[in-house]
């Protein structure tokens, strides 16, 4: 079960944290995206983009506990030139700045690890906060 909250500008969905919620994340970006008539290449960046930063606090933030919740959270900036999306869990968080770099021939053949990495090179900007317990992802339009 999920809830989305419209507002004005804004749009919001909230999860439990299964993994199996992440497809409702995937219906809610395609409306949103969609109705903001977003480009497809930042499309693309943007599905694989918040899809990850969920994964992440479902799995790493909640420990994919479902009595805890993700909540996904959507502005597009008043001039439209942005769209920032919000991902925020229930866990403590973790030390951003200290990832292992997934690019290091130690790391190559690594399974995960490249969630953070991922999302700093597809979006415009990301900005963790709460302890890395919310990531924030600017896109230009």
């Amino acid at each position: 079960m999920y809830i989305l909250v419209p507002t004005a500008m804004n749009e919001q969905l909230v999860i439990k944290s299964s993994p199996d919620n992440v497809v409702q994340v995937e219906s809610f970006l395609e409306g949103v995206l969609r109705a903001h008539e977003v480009d497809d290449e930042i499309y693309g960046n943007i599905l694989i983009t918040v899809t990850e930063a969920v994964n992440n606090a479902i799995l790493h933030g909640n420990k994919a506990n479902v009595e805890k919740d993700v909540k996904v959270e959507c502005k597009v900036t008043e001039n439209k030139k942005n769209i920032l999306f919000r991902i925020t869990d229930q866990g403590a968080g973790f030390d951003y700045n200290n990832l292992p770099d997934p690019t290091s021939p130690e790391n190559i053949e690594k399974l995960s690890g490249r969630g953070v990495f991922l999302m700093k090179q597809l979006a415009d900007m990301v900005i963790f906060d709460d302890n890395g317990s919310t990531v924030e992802l600017n896109f230009r339009l």
